[in-house]
Parts: C-alpha cells; structure tokens; sequence
C-alpha cells in the first residue's frame, strides 16, 4: 500500500522522512513550557499557510453553506477552532495530550462554537459522517506512514464533505524557513527543538498524495505549494 514510500532511498538531503522525536510529543514537559510552546505554534499560525490557508481549505469543502460542523485533529491550544468560530462555525478540538486539552479548554472557555474533546486520531470518537470538514494543522508528520493512513481514513470517515491537511513538506527550503520562523517567533527552547524535528519528520507532498490514496482520498485544492506549509483540500476518489 506504501510501497513508494518504503523504496525510497537516499539520494540528498532530506530525501527520506526523519524519525525525530519532538519534545510535546514526550509527555514529560511542564505545564508552563506546553503553555509557551503552544503559543509560539499560535503566533506561527499567523503567517502565510496558518490559519488562514486552513480556512480557505474548509472554504472550498463548504462553499457558501452557513451552518458548519469541524472536526479538528490534534488541536493544540484550538487557535484555528477560534479562527473558525470567526466565520460561524462550529468545531469539535479534540487532542489527546491532557496538558494541551488544559490549555486548550482555558482558551476557548467564552467561546460556545468551541467544544474541546479527549480523543487520538487513530480512533475518532464518532459516528461516521459526524461533521461536514475534519481539519489537522501540523499534525501529520507526527505519525509513522502506516498511523497516518489510519488518522486520514478515520478523519474521512468522519466527514460527509472531506478533510483538510494543514501541515509542513519536507525539503531544503521549509527546513530553513521553520528554522527561522521557530528562532525568531519562538520564545521557547521546546519550539526550536520541535521546529528543526518537524520539518525533518514532514511529508513531501508526493509522499502525502501516496498517503491519500492509500486512504481511498484526492487532493482537490492546494494552497502554494512553494511555501514551507501547504494546506491540502481531499475528498473521496
């Protein structure tokens, strides 16, 4: 199934995807260096290929449609459930790390579009077709190709209009440009360690349309594709 993944070899830098551990992803932090790491990824959601990439990315699922129900996967502290709640739309922040669900449930406390939920992608907590989008920033290259199938096919299986991938590619470029973006925004030793690990664990986006359509998923919208992020509109084939 991912074959293509698995016979690739290296050729240059970066040609295969790092087995780099990320700091968040240990368990081990305390609470106050969840708190700024999570707001450090917030402030970088800010530039080009955040947020507003993400929402562009559910725009093109929904349409005009008003009333909108968002799964969102691995949500940190939910500053993109926040910035959909903007638009009037509802969403489900679901993350199964408790510290980042603290710190998410303390931000979206006044906010009534916003419900925050324990759950893994792996296995989503819901019935088939439970919201119309199922959303991920920066989530992906966290997982193994194989746990990544399977957090796309339960995030499509979960939403009738299709998913939305906001995550990093893997190459020269973004590598420097998280760098840069972790060492001048960050004001956390967790952020530059993650940034640098993140951007070695990233997929290409090659390797993301292999992942796709292991999961029976097409790309049908893309942001840039020359920024270090690219947001990724996918419906059933």
């Amino acid at each position: 199934m991912l074959t293509g993944l698995a016979r690739l070899r290296p050729r240059r830098p970066l040609a295969t995807r790092a087995e780099a551990s990320e700091l968040l992803d240990g368990g081990e932090l305390e609470q106050a260096d969840v708190e700024q790491n999570l707001a450090d990824l917030a402030r970088m959601n800010r530039l080009p290929g955040g947020t507003g990439a993400s929402v562009r990315g559910v725009r093109h699922l929904v349409g005009t449609q008003r009333q909108v129900r968002i799964l969102d996967v691995g949500t940190g502290r939910a500053d993109v459930p926040l910035a959909f709640a903007r638009h009037g739309w509802r969403s489900v922040a679901l993350d199964v790390n408790p510290q980042v669900r603290d710190v998410a449930r303390q931000l979206t406390a006044r906010q009534a579009l916003v419900q925050v939920v324990e759950g893994n992608a792996r296995s989503l907590p819901f019935e088939d077709g439970a919201f119309d989008v199922a959303h991920s920033s920066l989530l992906l290259h966290h997982l193994a190709p194989a746990e990544a199938v399977d957090a796309l096919r339960e995030m499509a299986r979960v939403a009738r209009a299709g998913i939305v991938v906001n995550d990093l590619r893997r190459g020269i470029w973004p590598l420097y440009a998280t760098v840069a973006s972790s060492a001048i925004l960050g004001r956390s030793r967790v952020t530059l360690h993650d940034g640098l690990a993140s951007a070695r664990r990233a997929y290409t986006l090659d390797e993301l349309d292999e992942l796709l359509r292991a999961t029976g998923l097409r790309a049908r919208w893309r942001s840039p594709v020359w920024l270090p992020r690219v947001v990724t509109a996918a419906t059933p084939t």
